[in-house]
């Protein structure tokens, strides 16, 4: 995207052909692969794979604390009980002060293949937000689309609920929004393509028997678009940057916190 105007141009081009502005670096590609684990991890998708491994981390321990339960079919299916011990959203619990379970219930999933088809959708569009809106935004669309996706998710359904799908949804959100703010030919393709990515996901979510969450993910959506449309893209310096920063950081905090609030509730159950 040019620096000035904002237009999609070429990655060569070192002018932009519409404003003939000079062009720079991306504000989100400002640092190198290799600042990153040795390079390990390109540094493009680092908060994305951080997302999964934390996504992969806690269905591994919900699938062990099933097994354990005596659960047979743990893999296929974890079982109500062991995800609402690790923080699966329950209506009644967080209209009874476990707000906490906005957050937590994000990153879990509630079989293999669950975990599996969301890990794909996140690989591609988190990789995708990333890049073009840094790993800041990625973090606040995600946090944000998760908190509010769950919340509507607590007043339209009291079942319990798991999944990245809300922040999944959000991150679709934000990808229309770049479309709608950028008024061309490569903004209208990129809005078309994720209205039909958020279309085919919500119709999918009607089909009988997958007791798919469909109001996380409308209120992921909305809530991804609403603070990608207002918080725009990155800039190489400014301000607000320092203001996205210092939002990334209260949402890890946030989710943290979130995370010890699930744990001593473990402990102080027995779990």
């Amino acid at each position: 995207m040019c620096s000035n105007c904002r237009a999609f141009i070429e990655n060569k081009d070192k002018v932009c052909p519409y404003c003939d502005a000079p062009q720079t670096v991306p504000a989100a590609q400002t640092r190198g692969s290799g600042e990153v684990l040795g390079g390990f991890i390109p540094h493009a998708r680092f908060t994305t794979i951080m997302i999964l491994l934390v996504n992969t981390a806690l269905f591994a321990a919900t699938l062990l604390a099933d097994m354990q339960r005596g659960s047979q079919s743990a893999l296929l299916s974890v079982s109500g009980p062991t995800l609402f011990q690790f923080g699966a959203k329950l209506s009644e619990a967080v209209l009874h002060g476990q707000w906490w379970r906005l957050v937590t219930a994000g990153f879990l999933h509630g079989g293999m293949m669950h975990i599996l088809m969301n890990s794909w959708a996140l690989m591609d569009l988190g990789s995708q937000v990333e890049e073009l809106y840094g790993s800041r935004r990625l973090i606040v669309f995600y946090f944000v689309s998760t908190v509010f996706g769950f919340l509507a998710s607590t007043y339209w359904s009291p079942s319990l609920s798991v999944g990245a799908s809300a922040g999944i949804f959000g991150l679709i959100g934000a990808m229309i929004a770049l479309g709608v703010r950028n008024n061309n030919a490569m903004g209208s393709a990129i809005r078309g393509m994720y209205m039909r990515w958020a279309i085919y996901g919500l119709l999918f979510g009607l089909i009988p028997g997958f007791h798919i969450d469909n109001a996380a993910h409308i209120g992921g959506l909305v809530a991804g678009f609403a603070a990608a449309y207002i918080g725009g893209e990155p800039k190489l310096s400014g301000a607000m940057e320092n203001v996205w920063q210092v939002m990334a950081a209260m949402c890890l905090a946030i989710t943290a916190f979130c995370f010890l609030r699930m744990f001593f509730l473990m402990k102080g159950s027995g779990g």
